[in-house]
């Protein structure tokens, strides 16, 4: 993932400066919200994988799907993730996009993933302790996954911190064997 994260970073800087230049980063949330849902169905992840479908065929079924609910800027910028093979980061073009839009707001995302659940007091303790290392506020996430074994995932943005005990056992395996 990160390295999708790194091919969506210019382009979520652009389309936000473009948004914020024309006062219309909610329009262009939305458009961009809906460009993803449409590459991330099941039929489009097939096309875009599809070397005999044209790339503008591709940005096109982009466009006939969102119809009057892109500007012309958002067609454009359809066209032009199309034209360089880039539709399939749409997604992560969203998310940085929405963590550049929380950061005018002062405000990010973070996701915790945790092998048990977390309690009220310990959530924001971890809020706080985020809060103050970012400097910002902070809304957590919270989503459970068993197979950590214990301890937690943070995301934050690109920011992650894995004090999982399955991190820490494969590190200890690496070490060990060397």
């Amino acid at each position: 993932m990160t390295d999708k994260i790194t091919i969506a970073r210019p382009y979520a800087n652009a389309v936000f400066d473009q948004a914020n230049q024309e006062n219309a980063i909610s329009d262009w949330l939305e458009m961009l919200t809906l460009a993803s849902h449409v590459v991330q169905d099941p039929i489009m992840v097939d096309f875009l994988s599809n070397p005999l479908i044209g790339r503008d065929r591709l940005a096109q079924i982009v466009l006939d799907v969102g119809g009057e609910r892109f500007s012309d800027s958002g067609r454009n910028f359809v066209r032009l993730l199309a034209a360089n093979s880039r539709l399939s980061v749409l997604p992560e073009i969203l998310e940085l996009f929405n963590e550049r839009k929380s950061r005018l707001g002062n405000s990010m995302e973070a996701e915790v993933v945790s092998a048990l659940p977390i309690e009220p007091e310990q959530e924001q303790m971890l809020a706080q302790a985020l809060e103050r290392h970012f400097g910002r506020s902070v809304t957590l996430k919270v989503r459970l996954d068993q197979e950590l074994i214990g301890g937690a995932i943070i995301h934050v943005g690109d920011v992650v911190i894995d004090g999982s005990l399955r991190a820490g056992l494969t590190q200890m395996a690496t070490e060990l064997r060397h």
